[in-house]
Parts: C-alpha cells; structure tokens; sequence
C-alpha cells in the first residue's frame, strides 16, 4: 500500500521531476522527495507500509489530530522575513517565504504599510503578511532620489517597529530572514534574541564583487583621479588577486568604482551592507552550483554557511508587481513565430535619458526583429514612460513591435515565441533568463549589473555586451546576431543558454543541488529552533 501526503500543492507536477530518496525505518521503506513543481516546491511523502502498519496508523490519525495543539503549534519554526521595499528585493523574498510555507515552516512576510495596501492581492498566497512604518513622507516617494530617501527613512526608523513585531507574533518568531539593503534587521533579531540569514540578492560572484568593494577603496583603485579616468582606459586594469573568480576588469566588478567622490555615499553603502553579512547565522543566495561553482567554494571560506537555493524563477508562484501587467502581450505573442521575438526589458529601477531612448529605439527599427518592450512608468528621465519614444518610431515598427508598461516577464521569458532578451543585466532577470534558456543582449548600468553581464558573456557564453555609450548600429548588429542565429558565435550562445538551462532544471529538482540546499536551510532553521526551545527551558547549572 502506498500513502500519499501532499503539504501544499497547487499544480499538476511533473512526472519527470519526482525522484524520491530511499530509506530505510524499520520494515517500511520510506521514500521522500522535495518538489520544484510548476507552482510551488511540494513535499511529497510515500510510504510503502504493510497492512497493519496502515491500520495502526489509520488508528491513530485522531490521536495525532487532538495532540496539534496551540503549544505544538508554537514549537514550529517561525520565520518572519523583511526585504527592502523595491520589486528586486520583495520578489525573490516573497518566493522563498513560498517555498519555505511549503516545508512546513509557520512564515510571516513584512511589507512597508506604503507597500502593504498596493500587494494585497499577494495575501492569498497562504500565510500571514504583516506591516511596518518606513516613516517616508509623500512628497519624498516622487523625488529624484525617492531609493536613496527611503534607505535613510528605513534605517531611522523602522528597527524598533520591526522588533516590537516580532516580539507580538504568535506562533513565537525563531528567525528573521532579510534582504540586503536593511542590515538594521540584523539588530532587531538580536534585540529579539533569534538568528538572521540575509537573503542577498545578487548573484555570488555579485556578492563577492561587493564585500571587495572595501579593499579596492583601500588599495587606491577608487575612487578616481578625475573625469579621464572613465575614458582612457583605466577601467580596464585588470584585477586578479579576488580569490575564487578569474582575472576581471576593474570596471566590471562594479558601477560603484566609477565614483570620483572619497565620500561616496552609494559606495559605502554597499560596502557596509555587504560587509554586514557576516552578523548574519548564514547567507541565501539564488543561484546553484554549477553556475559559480568557484567563487562559491571561496566565499564559503569566509561564511560557512551558504545556502543556493536558485533559481527561484523555479518557484513558479508568480512574482509580483507594483504596476498593472499587460496580459495582452501573451496573445500577441501566441500568434508570432516559435524564437522570433526579442523582449526588451531594463527592471523597475533603470532611468534612461532621452538620448538613449532614442538610441535604444532606433535600433530596435532597424533590426527588423519583431519586439516586446516593457516601458514601465518612470523608465525615462523626468518620470516619463512610453510618451517618451521618439515621435515617428511606432510608425515605422508598427506591426512588429508591442509596447507594455510591464510585463509578467518570467511568463514571457518561457513563451515559446521569445528567443532573446535585452536586458540591464540585474540579477533577477539574469536567472530567470537562464532558467528559461533565452540568450542575452546585455546593457549593465548599476551596481552588480556589470560583473552579471562579465559573468554572462565571458564566463556563461550566453551574452553579447553593448557599450556604455548606447550607439544604435550596434543595438541593431547586436540584436540581428543574436535572432538571426546565423553565426558561430550566436549558434555556441544558444548552445550554452540550453546547457545552463538544463543545469538549472537539475539543480532545482529533487536531489539536485539547489533542492538539497534548500533542505539543510529549513532543516537548520528547525534545528536552531528547537535549540531556542531547549535553551529556555533548561535551567543553567551554577
């Protein structure tokens, strides 16, 4: 007889990615498997049980039931997870909170009250969402500089409401789980007296790039000397001593190394932010091992505890979106050619001038490609969107091209249509263009962007790079290679975008690495659970 116990399951799975893990208790030889399903990670549980041993259990089903009382209840692991407040950091949150609830652990997700009113649709997705202050005033969300304001707002005043709340959530919270960008999370856990793990959102060789941003500031590569120096070559020294990656390009670590200002407050920022991981008890990563399998092995020299739970685009659970998505641009793609496509999309933080929408435009029409662009609402300088195209450019791609505000883009990177993605190179789109097996057409501007695009083009073979100084004959050569597929260097991206792709799969499925990862993390937060549980109630012996 077999019994099948499903903790949480909202798709169809399938067959291919159960493989179950065999052993042995007793006479009944037990079979668990972890599941990247189409929706969410589901645990499956088989047992090859004997007839008495089914009965006994049947039997004892009530007795099981009576004993899930409230104090059983709060002995669960309770994990109450906090990200920055922007679409980068609240998505990957939000899919490992899903994955997390799937195994069983009692999840509390925290929103900005700001934030908390826009999401509530995400609400449905099974556990409890909660809201704290980030003390911004409104005329401060439509500055300029409205991320910079809100960093400053969150960290004057958010880690007191953030500790009082955990301190008030029932089931008791056993950890905190946050993103990067709020290390004062870190000292609300220990006012709260339970471990942190920062969920960092980047990439590990983006990781990496920034913990060095401290040495390379002391060793005297930034900030620069003066204007010249963004020019005439001196980004390209080589830097080779950053244990665990290959000889890079200084320019390529970071946007940040471009300062010329000793006081660089976006440079410290970072610096700070990343350095601050070390408080944390481990640091979550989405990506696998075969993909920075390197750079993994040395940073794990530094944090013992690393956890690579990626791709979270696995995690199907759709992502969410401060902005209306655009569901018509799934049927005009169902009705275009099987890789014909080419989805243009920069995130939800990237400003463009005008000039380089205009560049960017321009050679998306001469590419004679057809396109999807997402052209969301403050994409170009002056909080300007679609309105901002140069005038005569929908004219001459009409037919073609299909302009959205924002896109469900991990549906439309797997749409059979898509068959190339331009892209800021952030890390998001980055894994889930891998995990999709969509080569790339790649234009860093900020932060990580420039060692993922180094990374994607160099190292992964599944890029083509365009220069800073957009130039639209090399969009339209750039963006003809990669579609047309017609050269060596386009047939070898499309090879390795397939083997990436297919690592990624692996890695996520049952006994791969990601998913046996992502096991010690829950098995660890259980542990240290229950360490909390034995400390408390353990009189010390004097």
């Amino acid at each position: 007889m077999v019994n099948i116990s499903i903790a949480t399951t909202t798709a169809k799975i399938p067959r291919e990615h159960i493989y179950p893990r065999r052993r042995r208790q007793g006479r009944a030889a037990v079979l668990a498997s972890y599941i990247y399903g189409a929706d969410a990670w589901v645990r499956v549980r088989l047992a090859e049980a004997s007839p008495s041993q089914s009965a006994a259990a049947a039997a004892s089903s009530s007795t099981r039931a009576a004993a899930a009382t409230p104090a059983a209840m709060e002995r669960r692991a309770h994990a109450m997870l906090f990200p920055f407040p922007c679409p980068g950091h609240i998505n990957p949150t939000l899919k490992l909170a899903d994955l997390l609830h799937a195994r069983g652990v009692h999840v509390t997700f925290v929103n900005t009250e700001h934030n908390h009113e826009r999401l509530r649709r995400e609400r449905r997705r099974g556990f409890r969402f909660e809201a704290v202050p980030d003390g911004l005033a409104d005329e401060d969300r439509v500055a300029p500089d409205r991320t910079v304001r809100l960093y400053l707002s969150l960290r004057r005043s958010c880690g007191p409401p953030l500790a009082e709340l955990a301190r008030r959530l029932v089931p008791p919270v056993t950890c905190v789980v946050l993103s990067g960008l709020v290390s004062f999370a870190l000292s609300a856990a220990e006012e709260v007296g339970v471990p942190a793990f920062v969920l960092w959102g980047t990439s590990a060789c983006g990781f990496v790039g920034t913990l060095r941003l401290r040495e390379l500031r002391q060793r005297g590569y930034t900030p620069l000397n003066d204007e010249s120096y963004l020019t005439n070559g001196y980004l390209d020294t080589p830097i080779d001593w950053i244990a665990g990656m290959p000889t890079l390009r200084l320019g390529d670590i970071s946007s940040f190394v471009r300062t010329l200002d000793p006081q660089c407050f976006a440079l410290r920022v970072e610096e700070d932010e990343a350095n601050s991981c070390a408080r944390a008890r481990g640091v979550i990563l989405n990506t696998f091992e075969d993909l920075e399998h390197d750079v993994l092995a040395a940073l794990r020299d530094e944090f013992p505890r690393v956890y690579t739970i990626g791709p979270l685009a696995a995690a199907a659970a759709g992502a969410l979106s401060l902005w209306e998505e655009d569901s018509e641009c799934v049927a005009w793609l169902d009705a275009q050619a099987d890789g014909s496509v080419l989805y243009v999309s920069f995130g939800s933080l990237a400003v463009l001038s005008l000039e380089q929408v205009a560049e960017l435009a321009w050679g998306l029409a001469a590419s004679d490609r057809p396109f999807l662009w997402a052209v969301r609402p403050g994409l170009v300088a002056g909080d300007r969107g679609a309105d901002a195209l140069p005038e005569g450019f929908l004219a001459a791609t009409g037919g073609r091209c299909f302009i959205a505000e924002w896109c469900a883009q991990e549906q439309v990177l797997r749409h059979r249509a898509v068959g190339g993605f331009l892209t800021h190179s952030g890390w998001n789109s980055t894994a889930e263009s891998i995990w999709a097996g969509v080569p790339m057409v790649c234009w860093p501007g900020f932060a990580d962007q420039y060692i993922n695009c180094r990374y994607a083009c160099e190292e992964w073979g599944i890029g083509l790079r365009l220069d800073e100084a957009l130039r639209r004959e090399q969009v339209a050569a750039h963006v003809e290679e990669l579609m047309a597929g017609g050269t060596d260097r386009a047939r070898e991206m499309r090879r390795c975008a397939a083997k990436w792709k297919a690592a990624a799969w692996k890695a996520t499925a049952p006994g791969g690495s990601s998913c046996e990862s992502l096991d010690r993390l829950v098995d660890d937060l259980r542990l240290w659970e229950e360490d909390a549980e034995l400390a408390t109630a353990t009189p010390l012996i004097r």
